[in-house]
């Protein structure tokens, strides 16, 4: 068959439009679904500072095309401390339900005086993400920035819900899971260490539990790289149980108080 210089012309045209067009990867989610909702005391020592909740919307919503989870993450703080430094912070991410990548990020961040309002829109075809910066008071667009991406970044909280998606099990003590991510108009190279199981006591049970370390860089709040731990639970929800912060002030721990609607019968 003969293609004339016109027909040729007009594929090239064509391909140029859907060149850019990106195949989504189809990541298996088991372990979380719409209506999850946590809730977590913060707390140093015996005294209670806040309370924080991570909740799944029920509602399914459509993003650039997409169908989105979308995660509400809520902090406060409590009791004495709520006297003298009042938080009260809301971050969320719309997570594509098929790719688990975020297709806007957003946070709302009051701490005392301290005010942060800003909406991150995620292009997964052209690998960019556009930061709107808003207005501390009445949340009015001041300016955009755009940034270059890698595929597949997350968000700071898409990136926690991606991570309860992998086979955890295939990873050893010592094993470093990396996630890419994008945050405060940076690209970091999250490293995560399996430190292996253990079997915690919770507010809601006996659990075990894989036991991970964010890898941090030297700083002058935590006393080493591994000073953070996380512990999740060994079943198919990959519960967020426990978190422990080592600081050079003290041990701030974050404990699950509550759950509801998740996806599976938890094994305890």
């Amino acid at each position: 068959m003969k293609l004339s210089l016109r027909t040729i012309l007009f594929l090239l045209i064509l391909s140029s439009f859907t060149s850019t067009k990106k195949t989504y990867r189809y990541i298996k989610n088991e372990s979380f679904r719409s209506g999850e909702k946590l809730e977590y005391r913060v707390h140093l020592g015996f005294l209670s500072g806040a309370t924080a909740t991570m909740e799944i919307s029920e509602t399914v919503y459509q993003i650039n095309g997409r169908p989105c989870f979308k995660v509400n993450v809520f902090g406060r703080t409590a009791g004495i401390i709520d006297v003298f430094y009042k938080v009260r912070d809301n971050w969320g991410s719309y997570i594509d339900t098929a790719a688990i990548v975020p297709h806007r990020f957003y946070r709302y961040i009051k701490e005392n005086r301290y005010r942060k309002n800003e909406i991150v829109n995620f292009n997964h075809d052209l690998d960019t993400a556009t930061v709107a910066r808003l207005d501390k008071k009445t949340r009015k667009l001041l300016k955009k920035d755009k940034f270059a991406v890698p595929n597949n970044v997350q968000d700071l909280v898409s990136g926690y819900y991606f991570l309860r998606t992998l086979d955890l099990s295939k990873y050893k003590s010592g094993d470093i899971i990396n996630i890419n991510a994008f945050f405060d108009d940076e690209i970091y190279d999250m490293k995560i260490k399996m430190l292996g199981t253990e079997r915690i006591k919770t507010k809601v049970g006996r659990f075990e539990a894989y036991k991970l370390a964010p890898v941090l860089p030297e700083n002058s709040l935590f006393k080493d790289e591994n000073s953070i731990k996380v512990w999740i639970s060994k079943d198919k929800n990959k519960l967020p149980l426990k978190i422990k912060a080592d600081m050079f002030v003290g041990a701030i721990e974050v404990d699950i108080k509550s759950y509801k609607n998740i996806r599976n019968k938890i094994q305890q």
